[in-house]
């Protein structure tokens, strides 16, 4: 941007008059005002570093890299951009693949047109000498065909962002119809607050929490993480929210929903998809919590005096198989005390040297933010993720729900 700032002050277009000069650069300017807006140097760094390596590691996960270590280091740079190549090209539609094939091969030809000349020179006595780079260039020819090769790449890079575009319109619609299905703001329930909220780390996710208040006065809080991300994830997530109200509104103890519960998944779903899930009642005045937890992270009982109990498992994830059981577990939680659900996704999240956010960073930010409200120190703790996490690109959704007895 500092570049083509510093253009506009320039007489960069010669041989015009000043009417037509100052035309010129009134366009100019212009052009490069709107190109340049929303452009920052982060953006430029970000999309030279991090979104780079995250291409390559994309395109390169077929390369065996401990058969790369034993070749030599052209021969390794050599494997690794073939690799890239073919998988790119592999990942467009055979007309496109086509088509991008035809613009680098017009693209070589227009270079060997423009260059074209190599010869064998000899020096006295017959004796061959060297070769010498002829710059003949042939403009006509060599230009169009360069021409030709940057109209090509240009359409096919409109008809990538044409479907980019039409299908992230999509995805953003079905994000909008996730998050209705979740529950926004806070809800208080008799003596306790309750708020959650879920970043996915794609458009839409497989993470996911609800709040069920009961006719008898008591409040269902669930979290739960579907294996994957995405569009798949998101689907699955939708269909057990759906099973589960279901079966919330038949009044069934913990453990005999949750077992119902699994077998439906296991019935409907993929073999190789399950659910993670942590599945409570609260019960306001007396404060008994009674709960399930399907392979979930520990959700983290913070005492007012600031010691943490951890609620672990009590049964497998969900979707694994059909004749699961699982055990429910009873605590208290008094006066003070705050129930923290969350997600895998807060504590893996990794800093730029690949040091996860672990299980003692929430634990600090919770102590050094107990007295928030739960919507305000759920806000925080993602926020500090993002602090730890920096530029790094999250891998898998972050969610987080509290339970705060007043």
């Amino acid at each position: 941007m500092a570049i083509l700032r510093g253009w506009r002050g320039r007489g960069w277009v010669t041989g015009m008059s000043g009417t037509e000069t100052g035309r010129h650069r009134h366009w100019f300017d212009a052009w490069t005002r709107d190109l340049t807006r929303d452009v920052t140097t982060e953006d430029l760094q970000r999309l030279f570093t991090r979104d780079t390596r995250e291409a390559y590691r994309y395109f390169a996960r077929g390369l065996d890299e401990e058969e790369l270590a034993a070749q030599s280091w052209p021969r390794r740079q050599l494997l690794r951009i073939r690799q890239v190549f073919v998988a790119f090209t592999l990942k467009l539609s055979p007309a496109r693949r086509a088509l991008y094939v035809i613009s680098l091969v017009t693209a070589l030809l227009g270079v060997f047109k423009l260059y074209r000349g190599i010869a064998l020179i000899d020096i006295p006595f017959g004796v061959p000498f060297f070769h010498i780079l002829l710059p003949a260039l042939r403009w006509e020819e060599g230009t169009l065909a360069l021409l030709i090769s940057l109209i090509l790449v240009n359409l096919l890079v409109l008809l990538e962002v044409a479907d980019r575009l039409t299908l992230k319109s999509e995805l953003e619609i079905a994000r909008e119809i996730q998050l209705a299905m979740l529950p926004g703001g806070t809800a208080t329930v008799g003596d306790a607050e309750i708020s959650g909220i879920t970043r996915p780390a794609n458009t839409v996710g497989g993470d996911f929490y609800d709040v069920l208040p009961l006719a008898d006065g008591r409040v269902i809080v669930t979290i739960g993480d579907v294996a994957g991300k995405g569009s798949p994830a998101a689907l699955l997530m939708a269909l057990l929210l759906a099973v589960l109200r279901t079966l919330v509104d038949e009044e069934l103890d913990p453990p005999p929903l949750m077992a119902r519960l699994n077998k439906q998944i296991c019935r409907h779903t993929p073999g190789s998809r399950f659910i993670t899930l942590f599945y409570a009642v609260y019960t306001p005045g007396t404060g008994a919590l009674t709960y399930v937890n399907a392979g979930q992270n520990p959700p983290l009982l913070r005492r007012r005096d600031g010691t943490i109990e951890r609620l672990g498992g009590t049964g497998i994830a969900l979707g694994m198989f059909e004749s699961s059981t699982y055990d429910a577990v009873e605590t208290v939680v008094t006066s003070g005390d705050m129930l923290v659900l969350y997600s895998d996704g807060i504590t893996e999240a990794e800093d730029p040297s690949g040091h996860p956010f672990e299980e003692s960073g929430l634990e600090r930010v919770i102590g050094r933010h107990a007295h928030l409200p739960p919507s305000e120190l759920a806000t925080t703790v993602l926020r500090e993720v993002e602090a730890h996490a920096k530029d790094s690109r999250f891998t898998d959704d972050l969610t987080i729900l509290i339970l705060k007895r007043l």
